[in-house]
């Protein structure tokens, strides 16, 4: 399935999506796609939102930086892609104006394989990346570092091989640990399961966080904060692993009360909220080295009641 993957990753533009979309993802299955795409069955709805990135961008390309598969732990087969849609910017798309220059717009996307086909799609495509690039940024500012992403420091994401076990371990014991701990800086016992000079790469909106202080410093302090009791759906979500790589998936695979702190700039007003990301792992020398993260903000910010496309919009 891995051979269907890449194929899809190399199409680019209008009309070469379709046929390639149609060989990997099956008729009736459900396609999950970050806010506002929203989503559909079948191939049709991926290419729909696929070709209409392509109307303002004419000469898009998909680039993948990682690629893996593997089984979950009820026995299905996963496949996941994480990259980068990148062309120029021609037309204006979702309201967000073009900037006529090189963009991109980053993605994480997970395929469950069932009988050869994908019985099941789920998409996050980083839409506030692009809004930044335009010059229209409607939220808080980062407290991480807002760059391009890079792809794994190993460059070897598009060659992963090996069954994946010891490194689902670690991640999956890491998960455990965050749900045991849920106080303070020390939830998630870092030093145990994180490299001392790990790089987490987080959305647009919270950015990339630098060893453990600035993981804590940029992400962990203020999302613990405004969040004391959140709940992670491992019940609903999919782990998976292939050499020194894992995946996670649910959607959505975390619930909370927006209760306190300060993330993202939001105060919290005791509003209840679900998260959905999806999530890859690169595991080194026995500690997590690197952690690419796509969160929907848009949808977070949605059942919040704040429109964020209407205020990129209103920023033109």
């Amino acid at each position: 399935m891995k051979d269907r993957l890449e194929r899809l990753a190399h199409c680019v533009g209008i009309g070469e999506t379709a046929p390639a979309a149609a060989d990997l993802i099956g008729a009736s299955a459900p396609v999950r796609l970050a806010h506002p795409l929203g989503g559909g069955t079948g191939p049709g709805a991926w290419v729909g939102a696929v070709e209409e990135l392509a109307r303002a961008f004419p000469d898009l390309e998909r680039r993948d930086t990682i690629r893996i598969e593997g089984k979950d732990a009820g026995g299905a087969t996963w496949l996941g892609a994480g990259g980068y849609f990148c062309g120029t910017f021609q037309k204006a798309w979702r309201g967000i104006p073009p900037t006529r220059r090189m963009a991109s717009l980053r993605y994480h996307e997970f395929f469950r394989i069932e009988g050869g086909v994908a019985t099941e799609v789920q998409s996050l495509w980083d839409v506030p990346e692009l809004m930044l690039q335009a010059g229209v940024w409607p939220m808080g500012p980062n407290l991480g570092r807002e760059w391009h992403v890079p792809g794994p420091a190993t460059q070897d994401g598009l060659r992963v091989r090996g069954s994946g076990r010891a490194a689902l371990k670690l991640v999956s014991d890491m998960l455990t640990a965050l749900g045991r701990n849920r106080e303070g800086v020390a939830a998630m016992e870092l030093d145990r399961y994180w490299h001392p000079a790990l790089s987490w790469y987080g959305p647009s909106g919270i950015g990339t966080a630098r060893g453990i202080a600035g993981f804590r410093a940029h992400h962990q302090a203020p999302f613990l904060a405004s969040m004391p009791n959140r709940r992670a759906l491992m019940d609903k979500g999919h782990l998976f692993a292939q050499g020194n790589y894992v995946g996670f998936t649910a959607w959505p695979g975390m619930a909370a009360t927006l209760s306190g702190g300060d993330w993202l700039g939001i105060a919290g007003a005791g509003q209840e909220i679900t998260l959905r990301s999806l999530d890859f792992w690169r595991v080194e020398a026995g500690l997590i080295r690197e952690n690419w993260v796509l969160v929907d903000l848009l949808d977070v910010y949605d059942q919040l009641g704040v429109d964020v496309m209407k205020r990129a919009r209103a920023l033109r």
